[in-house]
């Protein structure tokens, strides 16, 4: 039999995000991991850059790429319902968890390490980057579905964005001030 991780991983495309929400456009797993992979590299260049950080930005942008592989076979958990209830948010981490071991067993056993770490993020400071990458890539999505008028999305930009300026990664402080409000702009202002 061959093995299963590569096309399995491969099937991000299919899982969709904001499943509760109407979207103007949709958003899947494997474009979000992307995006996310792309912004949690800028801010550890930015943790290295300017606050002293000594992280590597590829080991964070390969983390991020994987970050919600596990949702291939979970499914995406809605964030107001995972977050909701201690004890939902616990089960959920704990499926997470199987899941990321069921990934991991679709390996040839002499790579299964190699993957380990970023299917199971256990670096901190490259979980918090991670982290506040894929919380600022929800915001970005905000802002997408609020520029096209779909104003389902501004309870969700109020919410997430009290998280990002909650959140104490001064690499994220950085990125907004400097970079946040130029997604707000048309392709027309950016040039």
């Amino acid at each position: 039999m061959p093995e299963s991780f590569f096309p399995m991983i491969s099937r991000m495309r299919y899982i969709n995000r904001w499943g509760l929400m109407r979207n103007t456009q949709p958003e899947n797993i494997q474009e979000h991991s992307h995006q996310v992979a792309v912004l949690a590299h800028a801010l550890a260049v930015i943790q290295n850059r300017y606050f002293g950080g000594q992280v590597d930005p590829g080991a964070v942008a390969v983390a991020a790429l994987y970050h919600d592989a596990s949702e291939i076979l979970t499914g995406d958990m809605p964030t107001p319902i995972k977050y909701d209830n201690p004890d939902i948010q616990a089960a959920y981490k704990a499926v997470e968890a199987v899941a990321e071991q069921k990934l991991l067993s679709m390996l040839p056993e002499d790579l299964r390490p190699d993957f380990a770490d970023v299917l199971t993020i256990c670096d901190p400071e490259i979980h918090a980057l991670v982290k506040a990458a894929d919380k600022l890539s929800a915001y970005l999505k905000c802002v997408e579905e609020l520029k096209a008028g779909n104003d389902e999305f501004k309870k969700a930009k109020e919410q997430t964005y009290a998280a990002l300026r909650e959140n104490p990664t001064p690499a994220l402080g950085y990125f907004m001030e400097h970079f946040l409000s130029g997604f707000e702009l048309t392709l027309d202002e950016l040039n």
